[in-house]
């Protein structure tokens, strides 16, 4: 039986047991990880936390929706046991009518079908191999932006100054995103909890003047390394230092058993950028559902 439990009433141990024993776990749906960027979340459990399902939701003008948040990619069902797309139809069936719009981003092994749904491309690279064979399954244009950089003797390292890349993003980006000031404090708290877990991978890039070229934040857990967020300076896109920092995180984590997950862009040029690391297609679906009608 699939029952709809507040955050309040929420076992959040068996919640995160659930979560930590699915093959299809993500990051994002961590009870830490949704109580700092969701405004309000809940969820639907299956009988003693066999299968679970976040819901995050919002309330505008007296009507409640289910929404993702931002720096969110994937949630939807997760499970230690086979999902299919019957148990998948059954979780959305039992979102409470109360909910009159539904937008969730399910996860890639989360099989549906159906005229509500939208096919969505991530790219993702298995790092379960030798730093060499993953840096020969580069395109040859990524090899040799990475070779140019050694002669620029860009350095990328590790920082715990998360706010001027943050600030660096702001600053370059304010023009063509719509992010809320209320999400960029957001993130900036995620971080900082991150940081202090050590769940995350801050890193920047400089110049050999020690100018700030661009930086990423790469989440890590007992699955995958999540590429949440980056941003570069004209200069850096110049040096292609997003391709160095890519590169450190693929070499520093070759050899173990984790998923670098690119979260994925529609956009072909970004698509393009991220296959020229090897990275495989992964896809996933966009449910969406008005009630009001």
């Amino acid at each position: 039986m699939i029952k709809y439990i507040k955050r309040s009433d929420l076992d959040t141990a068996k919640y995160n047991a659930c979560l930590d024993n699915s093959p299809n776990s993500r990051i994002y749906a961590h009870s830490w990880y949704l109580d700092i960027v969701a405004t309000n979340w809940d969820v639907l459990i299956l009988d003693d936390y066999k299968a679970v399902m976040p819901l995050p939701w919002r309330q505008k003008y007296f009507i409640k929706y289910i929404y993702k948040p931002c720096w969110v990619q994937q949630l939807g069902v997760f499970s230690p046991n086979i999902i299919d797309e019957k148990l998948v139809r059954a979780f959305i069936s039992a979102i409470p009518r109360t909910y009159k719009k539904i937008s969730i981003q399910l996860n890639s092994n989360n099989p549906i079908t159906g005229k509500e749904i939208t096919k969505k491309v991530n790219y993702i690279l298995d790092l379960d191999k030798s730093y060499e064979e993953l840096f020969n399954g580069y395109k040859s244009v990524r090899r040799r932006n990475i070779r140019l950089s050694i002669k620029n003797k860009t350095i990328v390292s590790k920082t715990g100054n998360y706010n001027e890349l943050i600030n660096l993003f702001k600053t370059l980006k304010k023009d063509e995103v719509s992010t809320r000031e209320a999400d960029y404090s957001k993130l900036e708290q995620l971080i900082h909890f991150l940081i202090e877990n050590n769940k995350v991978d801050v890193l920047k890039a400089n110049g050999v003047n020690g100018e700030l070229l661009g930086g990423a934040f790469f989440l890590r857990d007992i699955k995958r390394i999540t590429y949440l967020f980056s941003i570069v300076s004209n200069n850096g896109r110049e040096q292609n230092v997003m391709s160095d920092i890519i590169d450190s995180v693929i070499e520093n984590s070759a050899n173990k058993k984790l998923i670098l997950d690119f979260e994925g862009s529609m956009i072909d040029g970004i698509a393009f950028f991220f296959k020229s690391f090897g990275a495989m297609d992964e896809g996933y679906c966009l449910f969406q559902k008005n009630k009001i009608v």
